[in-house]
């Protein structure tokens, strides 16, 4: 998969606001006190532990926004696998630059690459089926298009970015609506021509009506894989399927074994476990 960067300036934005969160109104007091402004340093970030490396630009951009002087050697690209020891990215310049910047640049890469190594592993148990893993919209406030480009990361791929992207009707909907013809008849009457609806239905004889009405992607919530088997055979290639619920690392290649197109997981982003890193710094 080729990685779509990051917005540059979406990254200047969370990361000022980030300095601006750990600086607070005087600045690193401690760096100050104790170190000389002319004072330069070496520093690498490695990995603690193994994983899938994600967010090593907004690190580079917390550094630099620090003091553009700062020289970066990039050793590990986000995407790649790493293993305990790794040098993932080598930092030079003014030290009080670099200690600065440390823990929002190493906060930021710490959690995407969580994210990008727990992807890694759903990616890799239905790795022997056609489903693709995406994430959701469970994702920290503010912090969507960074851990949904984390996703990408580690082999996963997105499912809508917010609520204006694509249609997704859900089963509240449904039920306000007053049934799936009904909701999907009033979306198709009122959306543009590019845009994709899905339909999210609980039982098979739901997914019969939207067989009938018509839709793009079905999401197929909370079925067995038997059910989702059954699911698959009656859609017919005629829509995309998408399994939702229930799904984990050990469940997972059973509901990629049923056929369908694509398993949404939400745990990616809500659940998956900050990646150990450390900045070691010298003195230069």
């Amino acid at each position: 998969m080729i990685l779509a960067p990051l917005n540059a300036l979406a990254i200047d934005d969370a990361v000022k606001a980030a300095l601006l969160e750990d600086l607070g109104r005087a600045g690193d007091i401690t760096t100050n006190a104790t170190i000389p402004p002319s004072a330069r340093a070496r520093a690498v970030v490695a990995a603690r532990q193994n994983g899938v490396i994600a967010g090593g630009e907004i690190a580079i951009a917390a550094f630099r926004m620090m003091d553009p002087s700062v020289r970066f050697d990039t050793h590990l690209a986000d995407g790649s696998r790493v293993a305990s020891g790794d040098i993932v990215l080598a930092v030079e310049g003014p030290a009080r630059a670099i200690l600065s910047a440390e823990r929002v640049a190493l906060n930021y890469m710490g959690r995407l690459s969580g994210i990008a190594s727990l992807t890694a592993l759903y990616v890799q148990a239905v790795a022997h089926t056609k489903a693709r893993i995406v994430c959701t919209r469970k994702t920290t406030p503010g912090l969507r298009a960074f851990e949904k480009y984390a996703v990408r990361c580690g082999g996963g791929f997105n499912h809508r970015f917010g609520l204006d992207d694509a249609i997704l009707i859900k089963d509240n909907h449904i039920a306000v609506a007053g049934g799936i013809v009904p909701a999907l008849r009033a979306v198709k009457a009122s959306i543009g021509h590019l845009v994709k609806i899905e339909i999210e239905v609980d039982t098979l004889d739901q997914l019969n009506e939207v067989i009938a009405e018509g839709a793009d992607v079905v999401l197929l919530d909370n079925m067995t894989p038997a059910q989702l088997k059954e699911a698959v055979t009656r859609v017919n290639g005629r829509l995309l399927t998408e399994a939702s619920g229930g799904v984990n690392l050990e469940t997972v290649a059973a509901i990629a074994e049923s056929g369908v197109d694509m398993i949404s997981v939400g745990a990616l982003t809500h659940s998956a476990k900050v990646i150990d890193l450390g900045l070691d710094i010298g003195v230069s």
